[in-house]
């Protein structure tokens, strides 16, 4: 049931909001540059790597020595906007309907993390990730990283449609209240260091 309830709502939404998606892409090429789409490859089930889709929220900006600045200079006011209102979550709808995620689930991060996880966070990838999740529905971006883990791992361990329902409703008045868009004091979300390690420093990996 959930798979084709993913498959049923993500065609349905791609075609619905087509003009959408395709007025963003202009905005985004206009705004930002090119490329439109921020592709990144991630763990998904089992931790087999996809690549995930989302339009760019930040630019290229890069400093004398070549590197790219931080987020909170390369990310515009467009970016946030965007980010904001989950619009450049959009284009993950693709992947949900490719099979590689499912609307709710735990979030895909980035591949670095994986030798970091203890064994009970790895428990997140026994399930496809999702565009949302219990995680992002208590807090997104201003829990920190074990409160976080711990929300995808009860997930994993409760899930059923029901609460995948719930967590589809609470994900939308979350998107109309903008809330817990990054954490405290930072752009997007601190970079994870390793269980036990703090919030530690950088950049999420997004663009």
């Amino acid at each position: 049931m959930k798979r084709l309830f993913d498959i049923a709502i993500s065609a349905s939404v791609l075609i619905a909001f087509s003009p959408v998606l395709a007025s963003l892409a202009v905005l985004v090429r206009w705004r930002l540059g090119s490329p439109v789409f921020f592709a990144q490859l991630r763990p998904g089930k089992d931790a087999r790597p996809f690549r995930m889709l989302k339009f760019r929220t930040m630019l290229d900006a890069r400093g004398a020595d070549g590197e790219l600045l931080p987020d909170a200079e390369r990310l515009t006011p467009f970016g946030r906007f965007l980010r904001s209102t989950s619009l450049d979550e959009l284009p993950e709808l693709w992947n949900v309907l490719k099979g590689e995620m499912s609307l709710v689930g735990p979030r895909p991060l980035l591949m670095e993390y994986l030798p970091l996880y203890s064994p009970e966070q790895a428990r997140r990838h026994d399930v496809r990730p999702g565009l949302t999740g219990w995680a992002q529905v208590n807090g997104r971006n201003a829990l920190s990283w074990e409160q976080k883990f711990a929300y995808d791992v009860w997930y994993v361990d409760n899930r059923n449609f029901w609460l995948d329902l719930k967590i589809l409703a609470l994900t939308v008045r979350g998107v109309l209240q903008r809330s817990g868009i990054s954490a405290d004091g930072e752009a997007t979300m601190p970079r994870f260091a390793g269980s036990g390690s703090g919030s530690g420093n950088g950049p999420d990996g997004r663009r």
